[in-house]
């Protein structure tokens, strides 16, 4: 491996350590895998311990509302995602597995239709910033936003489906969250100031992600005299999970979280009695489970239980 790390190539280093070619490759192959496998499981995460117990909703609520007014009067925007970036780095051309959690407004169209770009700005402003803050605050991290969707992840910091249980449990709990905050903190703020009040709809599910680098982004610096050029990495997370999330939300009433089988299986008794199994059209969700080969099952939170 120092050979090859030192830019020697592979005939070479076979014609050196009197091996074939194909050898050479696989014992490379298998130490790449290796090291990206422990880069990628012995990164510590918050997504690791269970968050809930140390969350208060009540402060989080009242938070909600200084942002959300700060945001309409000041414009202000309290949102980085330099920290999902570098743990993304970490995991670039490997496959993760991760717990992904999609939020979208509900009747944005409507919305756009009838509001000012300005004032339509500061809704999504508003609900980006306070979704994105909500899944921080349990141990998650943003991949990006697509319009009117936040799209975040949490890390499972194994490659075994029983080391779910906890990202699992959190991302649901953050849902749970964000439906909260939105009634108590957000909407009594927009009312405030004669905005149409917001709801949003979730999807939760966990698998194996694939990190990809799709090119560089870059910028240039001015450092005295001089023009200084800097390059960061355009990443993007595909897989199966993604897609299944998606698809949930869109099934999802206000207000609701949508969860697949595997996320169910993993989470505490005392989350399961917040949700109930969907009925199943087979025309609008067709996706097999790898697990029992029959129709991947989702399960909706319970609308009249009382989070708050």
């Amino acid at each position: 491996m120092n050979l090859y790390k030192s830019g020697i190539p592979l005939e070479v280093i076979a014609f050196q350590t009197d091996l074939e070619v194909q050898e050479v490759q696989n014992i490379v192959s298998l130490e790449e895998q290796k090291q990206s496998e422990d880069k990628i499981y012995n990164s510590p995460s918050l997504a690791e311990f269970y968050l809930d117990a140390i969350v208060d909703i009540n402060e989080l609520i009242k938070n909600a509302q200084a942002r959300t007014w700060s945001a309409l009067q000041a414009k202000e925007f309290h949102i980085s995602t330099e920290d999902s970036r570098q743990i993304l780095e970490n995991l670039l051309e490997s496959k993760a597995r991760l717990v992904i959690i999609h939020v979208d407004l509900v009747g944005f169209t409507k919305l756009a239709m009838n509001l000012s770009a300005n004032r339509l700005a500061d809704i999504i402003r508003a609900f980006t910033q306070e979704m994105s803050i909500l899944i921080a605050s349990y141990g998650g991290h943003i991949i990006k936003f697509i319009g009117d969707a936040v799209l975040g992840f949490f890390l499972v910091n194994s490659s075994d489906k029983k080391n779910d249980e906890i990202p699992c449990i959190n991302a649901v709990n953050c849902a749970l969250s964000m439906t909260t905050v939105i009634r108590h903190g957000i909407n009594p703020i927009l009312s405030q100031y004669d905005y149409p009040e917001i709801h949003a709809r979730i999807g939760v599910d966990v698998g194996e992600n694939a990190v990809v680098q799709y090119g560089w982004e870059t910028s240039v610096i001015k450092h005295g005299t001089e023009n200084i050029i800097t390059k960061k990495p355009i990443i993007d997370i595909l897989g199966y999970t993604i897609s299944i999330a998606v698809k949930m939300t869109s099934l999802a009433d206000s207000d609701q979280t949508v969860i697949g089988q595997l996320v169910y299986d993993s989470i505490d008794k005392n989350l399961k009695e917040r949700f109930k199994e969907l009925p199943i059209n087979t025309e609008v969700w067709n996706y097999i489970s790898s697990t029992t080969g029959g129709i991947y099952r989702l399960y909706g939170s319970i609308r009249d239980y009382t989070y708050y």
